[in-house]
């Protein structure tokens, strides 16, 4: 299916993310051909697509596409689509809803024609109008997308489509999205720049030893067969730098180095520009700390501050109407955010950068790319790939990143996909392109304490507190302010069932600490259910409560050509207690087990047991975020090792009654 980023990657726009989406309609011109011209159009399906069930190149796969096409045409700035794929399961008919997005008076879809073959030759085509819904919009630009379902696909069908987008301020040099989610039979990519060779460059990552052809007028091509889908393994790294694709460009500098020194220069005059102290910010800030405070207490106090405003990107953006009833001020400069009281994530942010300069403190504004959306790509030429701002500052002889546009977010903390990350930072004279730190195991954990009760037939009864620091405590404390009660609720639950054993439901009652940030957050919730089964005398439960249908990750897996991404380290710690019930004694207890992969990850369990109940204490911390895929096969040794502890039963026995004399 088409996506964004192989519409127009390198525009402009590109990179940009949205804030809180408002929705809104917008006029599309729209051409739905008749299906007579529909019929003489298409080509006609051979016997052995409309009669295959499988591929044996993509075995077991959803669907595969039989071909696809890609041509931009600079001269008459367009790029056209078609798909043509292939249903051979349930999960492969989502391929027949497709969205389009594209800028609201920046392009326009010209044509749109589609229909569905099914197994036995009958065509159904395309007549329905498709859906245009706004995704996002900034104060500059709004980008919609166009949604329509070919119609009637079954099992076994073939759905094929094509479009085109006429860009009206002309179109970009394009970038070709080679892999996709399914397996591709055949493609074909077109580029007609009509500028001549000297004037555009590309980047290849196809993957394969097939080039890219190229002629003097301008004119590119690449034809592939058989191409490999989008790897989906666990904990998959976002895909940007690791898809095969080729990058057209206008090579406007020399190297690599020659861009980024230049961007890096236009980002640094426009931040500093921002971020500069005035009179009104130096008295706020001289308000916030005291005399004899130290540099980190000043930064703490000040962060504290900014984190009291409203954050526009986890509230309803006002319309301009509603600013102008409020007489809101547009936002240039830190200033004026302090004094609306709100502003978005990377304005505060900002705001924390120039109050912190206010009062004297070394720190620096930093933007990085959002790793959970992609990583920084140098070879790709737009500093538009940067996404949000951070704070660094030099605080009593240490280092410390800050994250002030993520609400809820401790001091001293940044939200996980703003580390690992790459993007510019502000030194005194210049920026330059930079890293940020990966997060520490300690900074994270969830200690799950569970009080159980069993009775003879294996039922349970119990609650469960969730103590939660770091990463998962900043999720949840995030997701509330997005959602009401009963979405917060029905999100805990959900999130459980991945813990808890079959047999067993949850029903999360409360948070503790929900809006004091810098503390631990703590969730109660309810369980009960059928925990263990009863056979004759035995009693057999779960001796790992949090783990006994864990799907851990890696097991199965026994290569791995993708570095692992596990998003940020923690420890997990689970601290369960069975309280038997009466008449029953302790037969075989958990054994203890204590495994290592060296500087990586450690688990350890062990129990203990008295006449009435038995505890069993498990730690699983893992003290890494990337790994190569060199590492693969340690990380995989150390979660066998895990999955097989994990696998173990607590049995009990049914004691008789003593028989009378």
């Amino acid at each position: 299916m088409i996506t964004a980023s192989a519409i127009k990657p390198n525009s402009p726009t590109a990179g940009l993310q949205p804030s809180v989406p408002r929705f809104c309609r917008a006029i599309l011109l729209l051409a739905l051909a008749s299906p007579a011209l529909l019929q003489a159009q298409f080509q006609p399906p051979t016997a052995e697509e409309l009669k295959m069930t499988a591929d044996p190149k993509a075995p077991g796969a959803a669907a595969v596409y039989l071909y696809r096409e890609d041509a931009t045409d600079q001269v008459n700035d367009t790029r056209s689509f078609y798909e043509r794929i292939k249903v051979l399961s349930e999960k492969g008919k989502d391929l027949a809803t497709v969205q389009i997005p594209y800028e609201v008076g920046v392009e326009k879809i010209t044509d749109i024609q589609g229909r569905t073959i099914h197994a036995d030759g009958t065509l159904v085509p395309l007549i329905d109008t498709p859906s245009d819904l706004m995704d996002y919009k900034t104060k500059d630009a709004q980008y919609n997308n166009l949604v329509f379902t070919l119609p009637s696909v079954e099992v076994g069908s073939i759905v094929e489509y094509r479009c085109t987008i006429k860009y009206l301020t002309g179109v970009y040099p394009p970038t070709w999205m080679i892999q996709q989610p399914y397996f591709v039979r055949k493609v074909h990519y077109a580029f007609k720049s009509g500028n001549g060779f000297s004037t555009v460059s590309f980047i290849s990552a196809i993957g394969s030893t097939a080039k890219v052809a190229a002629d003097k007028k301008g004119n590119y091509s690449l034809d592939l067969t058989d191409v490999p889908p989008l790897p989906d393994d666990d904990w998959m790294p976002p895909l940007n730098i690791f898809k095969w694709r080729v990058d057209f460009f206008y090579p406007s500098f020399s190297s690599n180095a020659a861009y980024w020194q230049d961007a890096a220069k236009t980002w640094s005059e426009n931040v500093r520009d921002f971020i500069s102290p005035t009179g009104a910010l130096k008295k706020a800030a001289a308000e916030m700390v005291a005399p004899g405070d130290s540099e980190t207490q000043k930064a703490q106090k000040i962060y504290a501050a900014v984190m009291k405003l409203e954050n526009t990107d986890f509230t309803r953006h006002k319309s301009e109407a509603e600013r102008k009833k409020e007489k809101i001020r547009e936002i240039n400069k830190a200033e004026d955010v302090w004094k609306v009281q709100a502003g978005t994530s990377d304005e505060i942010a900002l705001l924390y950068v120039a109050l912190a300069r206010s009062a004297g403190l070394n720190v620096e504004p930093m933007k990085v790319v959002d790793r959970g959306r992609a990583l920084f790509d140098e070879s790709l030429w737009t500093a538009r790939q940067l996404d949000d701002y951070i704070a660094v500052g030099t605080l009593d002889g240490k280092e410390v990143f800050l994250d002030p546009g993520e609400r809820m977010c401790p001091f001293g903390m940044l939200h996980w996909k703003h580390t690992v990350a790459s993007g510019f930072r502000l030194a005194d004279k210049t920026a330059s392109v930079a890293h940020t730190p990966a997060g520490n195991y300690k900074a994270s954990s969830v200690h799950r304490v569970a009080e159980l009760t069993i009775d003879p037939a294996g039922g349970v009864q119990g609650t469960i507190r969730f103590v939660m620091t770091g990463q998962d405590a900043l999720d949840w404390r995030q997701l509330t302010l997005d959602n009401d009660q009963d979405e917060v609720k029905k999100q805990f639950n959900n999130s459980m069932k991945q813990y808890l054993p079959d047999g067993v439901q949850a029903d999360f009652d409360h948070f503790l600490g929900l809006e004091d940030y810098p503390v631990n957050l703590i969730g109660i919730v309810n369980v009960s259910g059928s925990l263990g089964t009863a056979t004759g005398k035995h009693l057999f439960l779960p001796a790992l409560f949090f783990e006994s249908k864990a799907k851990h990750p890696f097991v199965a897996q026994d290569k791995r050509e993708i570095p692992i991404d596990v998003h940020y380290p923690k420890i997990e710690e689970d601290d369960v207690t069975y309280h038997l019930p009466p008449g029953f004694t302790i037969e075989s207890a958990p054994l203890s087990a204590s495994t290592t992969w060296p500087n990586h990850a450690t688990l350890k369990i062990s129990s203990d047991s008295s006449a009435n109940s038995v505890g069993v204490l498990r730690t699983l911390a893992y003290n890494f975020t990337i790994l190569d895929p060199k590492e693969y096969q340690d990380l995989r040794a150390f979660y066998q090792k895990v999955a097989a502890a994990d696998q173990q039963q607590l049995v009990l026995t049914r004691v008789e009654p003593a028989k009378g004399n």
